[in-house]
């Protein structure tokens, strides 16, 4: 499997940990006191490390840190908005649309040679 499938792939299973670490407590937990939700995403921003070192691991033989970060800024938000529209239930914003485009060029510039 080619490195930027791999590196790819392993980065958005670690932005739905990501994810799910950092805002699903709003909507699971927000009766429960902060150190609940504290505890819950340590456990699963866990799940998130195992996948997102892996990944940049394997990215860094092919790819420089600026390009494995850029990557990752570009998969995050394309994780990040079906997550909060279809999860967290936020209404779609053309802003989203904005943000992606600008992330496109952002890896074209990342990624040109």
């Amino acid at each position: 499997m080619p490195v930027i499938l791999q590196t790819t792939l392993l980065l958005a299973l670690s932005n739905l940990f990501m994810l799910f670490a950092w805002y699903a407590h709003l909507k699971n937990l927000a009766g429960r006191p902060w150190y609940i939700a504290a505890l819950a995403s340590w456990s699963i921003a866990l799940f998130e490390y195992l996948l997102q070192v892996p990944a940049n691991r394997i990215g860094h033989h092919q790819f420089s840190v600026g390009q494995l970060k850029i990557l990752q800024e570009a998969i995050t938000l394309t994780v990040f908005v079906p997550f909060a529209i279809v999860y967290m239930k936020e209404p779609p914003k053309l802003d989203f649309l904005w943000s992606g485009i600008c992330l496109v060029g952002a890896v074209y510039f990342a990624f040109r040679t």
